[in-house]
C-alpha cells in the first residue's frame, strides 16, 4: 500500500455532464479507456484537515467517469504524463447527481460498456478511503467547494472504440452516461 495517494490535477475544461459526448482528442489516435470511480464532493475550503473531521468537509458524491488516453501515460520515460493522459476536454465525466446521504462503504460501482458489465466492485475495497484522501490531499494543498476528488478505480478498466457508450452506476447516486465521439 502507498504511504500517499497519487494525485494529480484535471482542467475545468475536462468536465462534462451525464449525456455528454467525450470527444476523442483530434491528435490522438490511440487506446482511451474508462474508469469507474466514486467522486468526493468537497462542500467547504479545507486545508490540513485530520481525518476525524474530514466528513465535515465532504459536500457529497458523485458518479465518475476518469477517461484516459491510455498510451500518452508512459510515452516520455524521464516523465509519466498523468495530467495530459487524463486533462483532455471531456475527460472527467461526472453525474447525475450529487448524494448527500450516501453510505458510500456499503455501495458498489458498476461500470457497462454497450450494456456490458465491466467492473462491479465494492467501494469498502478502496485503499484510501474518503476521509483519508480528503485529509491528506488537503494537507498538501487547500480544497475549495466544488472540487471533485476521483477515489480511483478496481479491476475492469479498459478501452473503448468512437461510439461506445460508458454508463457508470452507483446505487444511491444514479447513472451516469456517456459516448466517445471521434
Amino acid at each position: 500500500m502507498p504511504l500517499h495517494p497519487l494525485f494529480f490535477l484535471k482542467p475545468a475544461t475536462s468536465v462534462i455532464g451525464t449525456g455528454g459526448a467525450i470527444h476523442r482528442p483530434a491528435r490522438y489516435a490511440g487506446k482511451i479507456v474508462f474508469e469507474g470511480e466514486l467522486g468526493v464532493v468537497i462542500g467547504r475550503e479545507c486545508s490540513n484537515v485530520s481525518e476525524a473531521d474530514a466528513d465535515r468537509y465532504i459536500f457529497g458524491y458523485t458518479c465518475v467517469n476518469d477517461v484516459t488516453a491510455a498510451d500518452l501515460i508512459g510515452e516520455d520515460p524521464n516523465f509519466a504524463q498523468w495530467c495530459r493522459s487524463k486533462g483532455f476536454d471531456t475527460f472527467s465525466c461526472l453525474g447525475p447527481a450529487i448524494s448527500t446521504t450516501l453510505d458510500w462503504a456499503s455501495a458498489r460501482v458498476v461500470t457497462t460498456l454497450d450494456g456490458v458489465e465491466r467492473q462491479n466492485y465494492p467501494l469498502a475495497d478502496m485503499i484510501f478511503p474518503p476521509r483519508t484522501l480528503v485529509s491528506r490531499i488537503s494537507g498538501d494543498m487547500t480544497l475549495q467547494p466544488g472540487d471533485v476528488i476521483a477515489c480511483g478505480t478496481s479491476l475492469g478498466v479498459g478501452s473503448m472504440k468512437d461510439g461506445a457508450r460508458v454508463r457508470i452506476r452507483i446505487d444511491g447516486i444514479g447513472e451516469l452516461g456517456n459516448t466517445l465521439v471521434g
